[in-house]
């Protein structure tokens, strides 16, 4: 069986980026996965959350960024217009054409590691592989979190927001939104525009809108005030943008903590005046339990309770359908295409399920590497943004190289908490897309 050094689970951006820098330092790499597929199955009417220049995929010479694929459509990539997510997605494909060797398009079902080093890859037709080193860049899919009460109602009656591709079907028809994020308040715009009566419930009590973002060019006053970054403006946001490697070096705790409040859900400012066609809007409240309704069972019965759903129900509401846009958990017991002793034995960040992985994005297994989403809870808020990317292709490649040599040598690698080089700042403009809470936010591969 021929080892290739790298395979790549995933053919999102992170997939396409890690494997435009490996193959750029010459290694044999192997793509799997559907190309672009998350973002080609969004609805049509979704824009991206990001600005244009912050939604890069990344290639070590940045000869591949998204204003030179709009170049070649004779479009401008302009700060304060979002983008279709439909233009995005071409851009991906563009990308992978021009700087990615070519993506098998077969699902992966199983990477197993091998006593000797190494892994065998199943694809979905049963074919095996080798791999000396595997990077899972799995997006967000496997992640998608419904609420207890409504997963017995799935498919039928209930479904995750990242699970519709068209929402014109909805039209005339009853549709209560669950979530107070980007995903939640456009998803209601959308289905109101294509004629459904849209309805949101949401546990926050008062809905979170970004700015519109200030000018690219501004007095130096201005800029120390509020400084650019990938993930909007502040002094924040900046930290949690160029230094991804010391937020890893943080307590567990804290970046749990900090996992799990920072960049928070919110409506991007271009949606604003949209939502106000959305006539229902229903805030600290949530679904404590959910039932068939209708004489046949074809409907909905939410009951709901007031602020965090730890009292009993306050009110009923029966719908047609529920879509809950209620985000993502990155947990090691979602990745399936993990034997479940491995996943067991992998370090997380402490009870979070999610992967603890080196400076050079290496799980505690040696040779299993992993990208995007997952490694958010190690690398902080820039992993669940297509911006945090560039900061993921470059290290972990270098770490894959490290290994090969390692296992070359038949050296032992360090652990998963080996140190590092410091990290550089990140200079200019690079990638960020996504739509973790809504369409700009969320890493997807």
């Amino acid at each position: 069986m021929h080892d290739d050094d790298l395979v790549i689970v995933g053919a999102g951006p992170y997939g396409l980026s890690v494997a435009a820098h490996a193959a750029a330092r010459g290694l044999s790499v192997r793509v799997h996965g559907q190309l672009m597929r998350s973002w080609r199955d969004m609805p049509a009417g979704m824009l991206l959350k990001s600005e244009p220049w912050a939604s890069d995929l990344s290639d070590p010479a940045g000869a591949y960024r998204l204003a030179a694929y709009a170049a070649t459509r004779g479009m401008r990539a302009e700060h304060g217009v979002p983008l279709p997510v439909g233009f995005f997605t071409a851009y991906g494909e563009w990308f992978a054409r021009n700087a990615v060797p070519a993506v098998d398009p077969r699902t992966v079902v199983r990477v197993r590691p091998r006593p000797e080093g190494g892994f065998t890859v199943t694809t979905e037709d049963g074919e095996e592989t080798g791999a000396r080193t595997v990077a899972l860049a799995l997006g967000v899919a496997p992640f998608a979190d419904v609420p207890a009460a409504l997963r017995p109602l799935v498919p039928h009656l209930a479904c995750h927001s990242s699970g519709h591709t068209d929402l014109t079907a909805f039209a005339g028809r009853d549709v209560t939104v669950l979530g107070g994020g980007q995903a939640a308040l456009e998803t209601a715009v959308l289905l109101t525009e294509f004629g459904a009566r849209a309805r949101v419930v949401a546990r926050t009590r008062r809905l979170v809108w970004n700015t519109v973002p200030p000018p690219l060019r501004r007095s130096a006053l201005e800029a120390l005030r509020a400084p650019h970054t990938g993930l909007g403006c502040g002094w924040r946001n900046l930290l949690y943008a160029r230094t991804p490697g010391v937020f890893r070096r943080l307590p567990d705790a804290t970046r749990e903590q900090l996992f799990g409040t920072a960049l928070g859900p919110a409506g991007a400012w271009w949606l604003r005046r949209r939502f106000e066609a959305v006539a229902d809007v229903r805030l600290g409240r949530a679904v404590v339990a959910a039932s068939p309704a209708g004489r046949r069972g074809e409907r909905v019965r939410l009951f709901l309770a007031d602020g965090e759903g730890t009292g009993a129900p306050t009110a009923e509401v029966v719908t047609d359908h529920v879509i809950a846009a209620t985000g993502f958990v990155p947990r090691l017991d979602r990745v399936d295409v993990l034997p479940e002793e491995v996943r067991a034995a992998l370090r997380t960040v402490g009870g979070s399920g999610a992967p603890e992985v080196s400076g050079s994005f290496e799980s505690s297994h040696p040779g299993l590497f992993v990208a995007g989403l997952l490694t958010a809870p190690s690398y902080g808020p820039a992993m669940r943004f297509v911006y945090g990317a560039a900061y993921t292709a470059e290290r972990l490649v270098r770490g894959v190289e490290r290994r090969l040599g390692a296992a070359r040598r038949g050296a032992a690698v360090p652990g998963a908490r080996a140190r590092t080089a410091p990290d550089a700042a990140v200079t200019g403009v690079t990638g960020r897309s996504g739509r973790g809470t809504g369409a700009g936010a969320r890493a997807r591969g």
